[in-house]
Protein backbone atom coordinates (compact mmCIF):
# COMPACT_ATOMS: atom_id res chain seq x y z
CA UNK A 1 0.00 0.00 0.00
CA UNK A 2 2.95 2.34 0.59
CA UNK A 3 4.49 1.56 -2.78
CA UNK A 4 0.79 2.56 -4.03
CA UNK A 5 0.84 5.16 -2.46
CA UNK A 6 3.98 7.05 -3.14
CA UNK A 7 3.14 6.27 -6.92
CA UNK A 8 -0.36 8.04 -6.86
CA UNK A 9 1.61 11.44 -5.14
CA UNK A 10 4.68 11.12 -7.88
CA UNK A 11 2.05 10.58 -10.74
CA UNK A 12 -0.18 13.60 -9.26
CA UNK A 13 3.08 15.65 -8.85
CA UNK A 14 4.57 15.36 -12.29
CA UNK A 15 5.87 17.80 -14.21
CA UNK A 16 5.18 16.78 -17.79
CA UNK A 17 2.89 14.34 -20.06
CA UNK A 18 6.38 12.69 -20.86
CA UNK A 19 7.06 12.42 -17.16
CA UNK A 20 3.44 11.10 -16.30
CA UNK A 21 4.37 8.14 -18.79
CA UNK A 22 7.54 7.65 -18.05
CA UNK A 23 6.34 7.27 -13.95
CA UNK A 24 3.28 5.42 -15.12
CA UNK A 25 5.14 2.50 -16.64
CA UNK A 26 7.70 2.46 -14.74
CA UNK A 27 5.33 1.58 -12.00
CA UNK A 28 3.72 -1.20 -13.59
CA UNK A 29 0.21 0.65 -14.84
CA UNK A 30 -0.76 -1.53 -17.84
CA UNK A 31 -3.96 1.21 -18.17
CA UNK A 32 -5.34 4.82 -17.75
CA UNK A 33 -8.64 5.49 -16.67
CA UNK A 34 -9.71 8.81 -18.44
CA UNK A 35 -12.28 10.73 -16.24
CA UNK A 36 -14.59 14.12 -17.05
CA UNK A 37 -17.53 15.59 -15.60
CA UNK A 38 -20.40 16.44 -17.26
CA UNK A 39 -22.07 19.42 -16.38
CA UNK A 40 -24.14 18.27 -13.64
CA UNK A 41 -21.17 16.51 -12.04
CA UNK A 42 -21.73 13.18 -12.81
CA UNK A 43 -18.33 11.26 -13.94
CA UNK A 44 -17.92 9.65 -17.44
CA UNK A 45 -14.53 7.34 -18.40
CA UNK A 46 -12.85 5.73 -20.93
CA UNK A 47 -9.72 3.44 -20.54
CA UNK A 48 -6.53 3.68 -22.75
CA UNK A 49 -3.60 0.98 -22.75
CA UNK A 50 -0.88 3.58 -20.94
CA UNK A 51 1.47 3.45 -23.89
CA UNK A 52 -0.85 5.72 -25.69
CA UNK A 53 -1.73 7.98 -22.79
CA UNK A 54 -1.93 11.62 -23.40
CA UNK A 55 -3.09 14.00 -20.91
CA UNK A 56 -6.94 14.57 -21.86
CA UNK A 57 -8.89 18.01 -21.80
CA UNK A 58 -12.19 18.43 -22.95
CA UNK A 59 -12.64 19.69 -26.57
CA UNK A 60 -14.80 20.26 -29.88
CA UNK A 61 -15.12 17.04 -32.02
CA UNK A 62 -14.04 19.14 -34.63
CA UNK A 63 -11.58 22.07 -33.94
CA UNK A 64 -10.07 20.29 -31.17
CA UNK A 65 -10.50 23.86 -29.10
CA UNK A 66 -10.76 23.66 -25.49
CA UNK A 67 -14.88 23.10 -24.56
CA UNK A 68 -16.15 26.34 -23.04
CA UNK A 69 -18.67 24.35 -20.98
CA UNK A 70 -15.78 21.65 -19.47
CA UNK A 71 -16.45 22.21 -15.82
CA UNK A 72 -12.88 21.50 -15.07
CA UNK A 73 -11.89 24.04 -18.03
CA UNK A 74 -14.10 26.62 -16.07
CA UNK A 75 -12.87 25.88 -12.74
CA UNK A 76 -9.37 26.18 -14.21
CA UNK A 77 -10.05 29.34 -15.81
CA UNK A 78 -11.27 30.76 -11.73
CA UNK A 79 -7.83 30.20 -10.66
CA UNK A 80 -6.68 32.47 -13.40
CA UNK A 81 -8.70 35.18 -13.34
CA UNK A 82 -7.95 35.62 -9.30
CA UNK A 83 -4.64 35.11 -9.51
CA UNK A 84 -4.64 37.99 -12.56
CA UNK A 85 -6.74 40.42 -9.85
CA UNK A 86 -4.38 40.93 -7.36
CA UNK A 87 -6.51 40.24 -4.60
CA UNK A 88 -4.95 36.39 -4.02
CA UNK A 89 -2.80 34.16 -5.43
CA UNK A 90 -4.87 31.30 -5.08
CA UNK A 91 -7.70 30.08 -2.79
CA UNK A 92 -7.59 26.89 -0.77
CA UNK A 93 -10.99 24.74 -0.63
CA UNK A 94 -11.68 22.09 2.33
CA UNK A 95 -14.55 20.35 2.03
CA UNK A 96 -16.89 18.52 4.51
CA UNK A 97 -18.65 15.75 2.37
CA UNK A 98 -21.52 14.23 4.02
CA UNK A 99 -23.48 10.72 3.07
CA UNK A 100 -26.00 8.34 4.05
CA UNK A 101 -24.93 4.76 4.35
CA UNK A 102 -28.27 2.15 4.19
CA UNK A 103 -28.22 -1.22 4.50
CA UNK A 104 -30.72 -1.61 1.56
CA UNK A 105 -32.24 0.46 -1.26
CA UNK A 106 -35.37 -0.06 -2.76
CA UNK A 107 -37.37 2.69 -5.42
CA UNK A 108 -39.78 3.22 -8.09
CA UNK A 109 -40.94 5.86 -10.26
CA UNK A 110 -43.62 4.67 -12.39
CA UNK A 111 -47.09 5.67 -13.93
CA UNK A 112 -49.01 3.47 -11.68
CA UNK A 113 -47.06 3.71 -9.01
CA UNK A 114 -44.02 5.36 -7.02
CA UNK A 115 -42.22 4.86 -3.78
CA UNK A 116 -38.79 4.55 -1.88
CA UNK A 117 -37.84 2.80 0.74
CA UNK A 118 -34.18 1.99 2.75
CA UNK A 119 -33.08 0.16 5.24
CA UNK A 120 -30.94 1.36 8.31
CA UNK A 121 -29.02 -1.06 10.71
CA UNK A 122 -28.38 1.74 13.20
CA UNK A 123 -31.91 3.02 13.10
CA UNK A 124 -33.54 -0.48 13.49
CA UNK A 125 -35.36 -0.44 10.11
CA UNK A 126 -34.90 -3.93 9.43
CA UNK A 127 -35.26 -7.29 10.60
CA UNK A 128 -36.04 -7.33 14.04
CA UNK A 129 -34.69 -10.68 14.21
CA UNK A 130 -31.54 -9.87 13.57
CA UNK A 131 -29.30 -10.70 16.71
CA UNK A 132 -27.29 -7.63 16.36
CA UNK A 133 -30.28 -5.54 16.46
CA UNK A 134 -31.33 -7.31 19.42
CA UNK A 135 -28.16 -6.07 21.40
CA UNK A 136 -30.34 -2.58 21.72
CA UNK A 137 -27.53 -0.62 20.25
CA UNK A 138 -29.32 1.80 17.93
CA UNK A 139 -28.86 5.75 17.51
CA UNK A 140 -32.13 8.17 18.57
CA UNK A 141 -33.55 10.36 15.87
CA UNK A 142 -30.92 13.08 15.13
CA UNK A 143 -28.60 11.48 17.78
CA UNK A 144 -26.04 10.33 15.76
CA UNK A 145 -23.61 13.31 15.97
CA UNK A 146 -19.80 11.69 16.83
CA UNK A 147 -21.71 8.23 17.77
CA UNK A 148 -19.18 5.51 18.90
CA UNK A 149 -19.17 1.86 18.18
CA UNK A 150 -21.27 -0.35 18.68
CA UNK A 151 -24.31 1.73 17.70
CA UNK A 152 -21.89 3.37 14.97
CA UNK A 153 -21.61 0.00 12.91
CA UNK A 154 -19.23 1.63 10.12
CA UNK A 155 -16.40 3.18 11.43
CA UNK A 156 -14.19 0.03 10.00
CA UNK A 157 -15.82 1.20 6.68
CA UNK A 158 -15.32 4.84 7.12
CA UNK A 159 -11.64 3.80 7.74
CA UNK A 160 -11.13 1.44 4.86
CA UNK A 161 -12.84 4.35 2.73
CA UNK A 162 -10.51 7.26 4.18
CA UNK A 163 -7.17 5.03 3.73
CA UNK A 164 -8.48 4.15 0.33
CA UNK A 165 -9.28 7.90 -0.16
CA UNK A 166 -5.25 8.70 1.16
CA UNK A 167 -4.07 5.80 -1.60
CA UNK A 168 -4.84 7.93 -4.10
CA UNK A 169 -3.69 11.17 -2.86
CA UNK A 170 -6.58 13.05 -1.19
CA UNK A 171 -5.25 14.24 2.31
CA UNK A 172 -7.96 13.16 4.74
CA UNK A 173 -8.39 15.43 8.05
CA UNK A 174 -10.62 13.12 9.89
CA UNK A 175 -13.96 11.22 9.43
CA UNK A 176 -16.86 11.02 12.16
CA UNK A 177 -20.56 9.84 12.37
CA UNK A 178 -22.82 12.65 11.57
CA UNK A 179 -26.24 13.67 13.48
CA UNK A 180 -28.31 11.28 10.98
CA UNK A 181 -29.16 8.26 12.58
CA UNK A 182 -30.20 6.26 9.86
CA UNK A 183 -25.60 5.74 8.71
CA UNK A 184 -24.78 9.43 8.11
CA UNK A 185 -20.96 9.87 8.04
CA UNK A 186 -18.66 12.78 6.97
CA UNK A 187 -14.91 12.99 6.00
CA UNK A 188 -13.64 16.08 5.97
CA UNK A 189 -10.61 16.93 3.54
CA UNK A 190 -7.51 19.52 4.40
CA UNK A 191 -7.39 22.36 2.38
CA UNK A 192 -5.85 22.02 -1.69
CA UNK A 193 -5.82 24.55 -4.29
CA UNK A 194 -9.50 24.54 -5.98
CA UNK A 195 -9.35 22.32 -9.23
CA UNK A 196 -7.37 19.75 -7.01
CA UNK A 197 -9.92 20.00 -4.02
CA UNK A 198 -12.42 19.62 -6.59
CA UNK A 199 -10.87 16.51 -8.64
CA UNK A 200 -10.53 15.16 -5.12
CA UNK A 201 -14.35 15.55 -4.51
CA UNK A 202 -15.12 13.62 -7.47
CA UNK A 203 -12.58 10.92 -6.99
CA UNK A 204 -13.47 10.84 -3.28
CA UNK A 205 -17.33 10.33 -3.91
CA UNK A 206 -16.73 7.58 -6.28
CA UNK A 207 -14.28 5.64 -3.55
CA UNK A 208 -17.14 6.19 -1.31
CA UNK A 209 -20.10 4.39 -3.38
CA UNK A 210 -17.81 1.82 -4.50
CA UNK A 211 -15.92 0.57 -1.04
CA UNK A 212 -19.52 1.24 0.17
CA UNK A 213 -20.96 -1.31 -2.35
CA UNK A 214 -17.98 -3.73 -1.37
CA UNK A 215 -19.34 -3.97 2.14
CA UNK A 216 -23.28 -4.82 0.67
CA UNK A 217 -24.46 -0.87 1.83
CA UNK A 218 -25.76 1.78 -0.67
CA UNK A 219 -23.93 5.27 -0.20
CA UNK A 220 -26.01 8.33 -1.58
CA UNK A 221 -25.66 11.89 -1.25
CA UNK A 222 -28.46 12.87 -1.50
CA UNK A 223 -29.35 16.05 0.49
CA UNK A 224 -31.99 14.92 2.24
CA UNK A 225 -32.95 11.20 1.65
CA UNK A 226 -34.61 10.83 5.62
CA UNK A 227 -37.60 13.10 6.44
CA UNK A 228 -37.09 14.62 9.89
CA UNK A 229 -33.63 13.81 9.94
CA UNK A 230 -30.48 15.66 9.19
CA UNK A 231 -29.24 16.89 5.41
CA UNK A 232 -26.15 16.11 3.96
CA UNK A 233 -24.52 19.19 2.95
CA UNK A 234 -21.18 19.69 1.11
CA UNK A 235 -19.42 22.35 3.16
CA UNK A 236 -16.88 24.45 1.55
CA UNK A 237 -13.87 26.44 4.07
CA UNK A 238 -12.53 28.77 1.76
CA UNK A 239 -9.13 30.49 2.58
CA UNK A 240 -7.47 32.72 0.11
CA UNK A 241 -3.38 33.06 -0.22
CA UNK A 242 -1.64 36.08 -1.61
CA UNK A 243 1.94 36.43 -0.74
CA UNK A 244 2.66 33.83 1.44
CA UNK A 245 -0.19 35.48 3.55
CA UNK A 246 -3.94 34.52 4.68
CA UNK A 247 -5.80 37.24 3.48
CA UNK A 248 -9.18 36.30 5.29
CA UNK A 249 -7.64 36.88 8.53
CA UNK A 250 -7.33 40.39 10.63
CA UNK A 251 -8.66 42.83 12.89
CA UNK A 252 -12.66 43.32 11.72
CA UNK A 253 -15.47 41.46 12.67
CA UNK A 254 -15.16 37.86 14.05
CA UNK A 255 -11.40 38.21 13.24
CA UNK A 256 -11.59 38.91 9.32
CA UNK A 257 -10.40 41.71 7.17
CA UNK A 258 -11.72 44.21 5.40
CA UNK A 259 -10.68 42.19 2.11
CA UNK A 260 -12.41 39.13 3.90
CA UNK A 261 -15.57 40.65 4.62
CA UNK A 262 -15.82 42.21 0.79
CA UNK A 263 -15.45 38.94 -0.22
CA UNK A 264 -18.33 37.38 1.73
CA UNK A 265 -20.42 40.24 0.90
CA UNK A 266 -20.37 39.61 -2.70
CA UNK A 267 -21.03 35.78 -1.61
CA UNK A 268 -23.64 36.63 0.02
CA UNK A 269 -25.20 39.61 -2.60
CA UNK A 270 -25.36 37.23 -5.32
CA UNK A 271 -26.56 34.44 -2.79
CA UNK A 272 -29.81 33.29 -4.16
CA UNK A 273 -28.60 33.21 -7.63
CA UNK A 274 -25.50 31.26 -6.88
CA UNK A 275 -27.61 28.34 -4.70
CA UNK A 276 -28.39 27.22 -8.34
CA UNK A 277 -25.35 26.17 -8.88
CA UNK A 278 -24.37 25.28 -5.31
CA UNK A 279 -27.90 23.77 -4.41
CA UNK A 280 -28.76 22.42 -7.88
CA UNK A 281 -31.26 19.53 -7.36
CA UNK A 282 -34.91 19.82 -6.74
CA UNK A 283 -34.07 17.66 -3.34
CA UNK A 284 -31.64 20.72 -2.49
CA UNK A 285 -34.46 22.63 -0.79
CA UNK A 286 -35.50 19.65 1.05
CA UNK A 287 -32.95 20.18 3.41
CA UNK A 288 -32.40 24.05 3.20
CA UNK A 289 -35.53 24.73 5.30
CA UNK A 290 -36.11 26.23 9.10
CA UNK A 291 -35.84 23.32 11.93
CA UNK A 292 -32.24 21.85 10.81
CA UNK A 293 -28.84 23.02 10.86
CA UNK A 294 -28.52 23.74 7.12
CA UNK A 295 -29.28 27.61 6.16
CA UNK A 296 -32.52 29.17 4.93
CA UNK A 297 -31.52 32.25 5.41
CA UNK A 298 -28.09 34.77 3.60
CA UNK A 299 -26.33 35.63 6.70
CA UNK A 300 -22.84 35.36 8.22
CA UNK A 301 -21.85 34.65 11.93
CA UNK A 302 -18.91 33.75 14.06
CA UNK A 303 -20.42 30.39 15.30
CA UNK A 304 -23.73 29.78 13.85
CA UNK A 305 -24.81 26.78 11.57
CA UNK A 306 -27.65 28.29 10.48
CA UNK A 307 -25.97 30.69 8.70
CA UNK A 308 -25.22 30.66 5.26
CA UNK A 309 -21.38 31.17 5.95
CA UNK A 310 -19.73 30.56 9.38
CA UNK A 311 -16.28 31.76 10.50
CA UNK A 312 -15.19 28.95 12.96
CA UNK A 313 -14.28 29.87 16.11
CA UNK A 314 -12.05 27.40 16.61
CA UNK A 315 -9.67 29.19 13.33
CA UNK A 316 -7.58 31.71 15.48
CA UNK A 317 -4.65 31.55 13.47
CA UNK A 318 -3.88 33.43 9.98
CA UNK A 319 -3.32 30.52 7.85
CA UNK A 320 -6.61 28.72 9.98
CA UNK A 321 -9.19 31.65 9.44
CA UNK A 322 -11.50 30.62 6.85
CA UNK A 323 -14.93 30.92 5.98
CA UNK A 324 -17.24 28.01 5.58
CA UNK A 325 -20.06 28.34 2.58
CA UNK A 326 -22.81 26.25 4.35
CA UNK A 327 -25.78 26.15 1.70
CA UNK A 328 -23.96 23.59 -0.67
CA UNK A 329 -24.28 19.87 -1.07
CA UNK A 330 -22.92 17.17 -3.15
CA UNK A 331 -25.60 17.56 -6.03
CA UNK A 332 -23.22 20.68 -7.45
CA UNK A 333 -20.44 19.73 -9.35
CA UNK A 334 -17.82 21.00 -7.35
CA UNK A 335 -15.97 22.64 -10.35
CA UNK A 336 -18.77 25.00 -11.26
CA UNK A 337 -19.75 25.48 -7.20
CA UNK A 338 -15.93 26.67 -6.33
CA UNK A 339 -15.80 28.91 -9.60
CA UNK A 340 -19.44 30.59 -8.92
CA UNK A 341 -17.83 31.43 -5.84
CA UNK A 342 -15.05 32.33 -6.53
CA UNK A 343 -16.78 34.76 -8.80
CA UNK A 344 -19.03 36.14 -6.57
CA UNK A 345 -16.20 36.62 -3.85
CA UNK A 346 -14.01 38.71 -6.36
CA UNK A 347 -17.26 40.78 -7.19
CA UNK A 348 -17.57 41.73 -3.70
CA UNK A 349 -13.92 42.78 -3.97
CA UNK A 350 -14.16 44.86 -6.87
CA UNK A 351 -17.00 46.67 -5.07
CA UNK A 352 -16.08 46.59 -1.54
CA UNK A 353 -19.27 45.36 -0.54
CA UNK A 354 -19.93 45.89 3.23
CA UNK A 355 -21.83 42.59 4.66
CA UNK A 356 -22.58 44.75 7.83
CA UNK A 357 -24.33 47.54 5.91
CA UNK A 358 -26.03 45.38 3.20
CA UNK A 359 -28.01 43.85 6.70
CA UNK A 360 -26.43 39.97 6.32
CA UNK A 361 -24.87 39.95 9.73
CA UNK A 362 -23.00 39.22 11.26
CA UNK A 363 -25.52 37.53 13.35
CA UNK A 364 -25.52 34.48 16.58
CA UNK A 365 -27.97 32.59 18.79
CA UNK A 366 -31.15 31.15 16.57
CA UNK A 367 -30.95 32.76 13.03
CA UNK A 368 -34.31 31.60 12.26
CA UNK A 369 -35.91 33.52 15.34
CA UNK A 370 -33.29 36.80 14.21
CA UNK A 371 -34.79 36.07 10.53
CA UNK A 372 -38.66 36.38 11.70
CA UNK A 373 -37.98 39.41 13.79
CA UNK A 374 -35.87 41.01 11.14
CA UNK A 375 -35.95 41.71 7.35
CA UNK A 376 -32.83 39.27 6.10
CA UNK A 377 -32.92 37.39 2.85
CA UNK A 378 -33.41 33.92 2.68
CA UNK A 379 -31.82 31.55 0.47
CA UNK A 380 -34.59 30.12 -2.42
CA UNK A 381 -37.37 27.90 -0.98
CA UNK A 382 -37.37 26.07 -4.30
CA UNK A 383 -35.39 24.67 -7.23
CA UNK A 384 -37.84 27.29 -10.03
CA UNK A 385 -36.96 30.26 -7.27
CA UNK A 386 -33.36 29.63 -7.46
CA UNK A 387 -33.03 29.38 -11.35
CA UNK A 388 -35.07 32.77 -11.40
CA UNK A 389 -32.91 34.33 -9.72
CA UNK A 390 -29.98 33.13 -11.83
CA UNK A 391 -31.58 33.87 -14.56
CA UNK A 392 -32.04 37.93 -13.51
CA UNK A 393 -28.91 38.03 -11.52
CA UNK A 394 -26.47 35.63 -13.03
CA UNK A 395 -24.50 38.24 -14.77
CA UNK A 396 -21.76 38.40 -12.82
CA UNK A 397 -20.63 34.69 -14.20
CA UNK A 398 -19.84 35.92 -17.33
CA UNK A 399 -18.84 39.46 -16.18
CA UNK A 400 -15.84 37.57 -14.03
CA UNK A 401 -14.50 36.03 -17.14
CA UNK A 402 -14.51 32.38 -15.46
CA UNK A 403 -17.90 31.63 -17.06
CA UNK A 404 -18.46 31.58 -20.67
CA UNK A 405 -22.05 33.73 -21.63
CA UNK A 406 -23.89 30.47 -23.01
CA UNK A 407 -23.43 28.83 -19.65
CA UNK A 408 -26.11 30.53 -17.25
CA UNK A 409 -29.06 29.70 -20.38
CA UNK A 410 -27.42 26.01 -20.75
CA UNK A 411 -27.52 25.51 -17.01
CA UNK A 412 -30.87 27.13 -16.69
CA UNK A 413 -32.42 25.06 -19.38
CA UNK A 414 -30.93 21.80 -18.08
CA UNK A 415 -32.56 22.14 -14.52
CA UNK A 416 -35.83 23.50 -15.59
CA UNK A 417 -35.83 20.59 -17.44
CA UNK A 418 -35.16 18.46 -13.65
CA UNK A 419 -37.61 20.42 -11.76
CA UNK A 420 -40.52 20.05 -13.67
CA UNK A 421 -39.92 16.40 -14.03
CA UNK A 422 -40.61 16.47 -10.34
CA UNK A 423 -43.32 19.07 -10.25
CA UNK A 424 -45.81 17.04 -12.92
CA UNK A 425 -45.23 13.85 -10.68
CA UNK A 426 -47.98 13.06 -7.24
CA UNK A 427 -46.12 12.75 -4.39
CA UNK A 428 -46.88 9.41 -1.91
CA UNK A 429 -47.85 12.05 0.95
CA UNK A 430 -50.62 13.90 -1.81
CA UNK A 431 -52.47 10.54 -1.61
CA UNK A 432 -52.20 10.92 2.15
CA UNK A 433 -53.25 14.13 2.27
CA UNK A 434 -56.09 14.39 -0.39
CA UNK A 435 -56.93 11.09 -1.64
CA UNK A 436 -60.01 10.98 0.33
CA UNK A 437 -61.35 14.50 -0.25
Amino acid sequence: MDELRELAVTLAEAASERDFVETAVDGGVDFIDLRFADLPGRWHHVTIPTARFVIASAGEADTKRPFELDPRTIAMTAEEVLKRSGRADESLWSPELEFYLFSAVDYEDAPNGSFYEVASEEAGWSDPDDPELALGFRIDPRGGYQATPPSDRYFELRNEICARMEESGIPVKYHHHENGRPGQQEIEIHAEPLVRSADHLMLGKHIVRNTADEWGVAATFMPKPIPDEAGSGLHLHIRLVKDGQYVLHGDECAGLSREALSFLGGILTHGRALAAITSPSTNSYRRLRPGFEAPATLTFSAGSRRAAIRIPKYATEPHMKSAEYRPSDATANPYLAMAALVAAGLDGMERGIDPQQEGFGPFEGNVDEIARDRKIVPLPATLDEALHELREGGGFLSDSGIFPESFVPVWIDLKVREAETVAGRPHPTEYSLYFDC
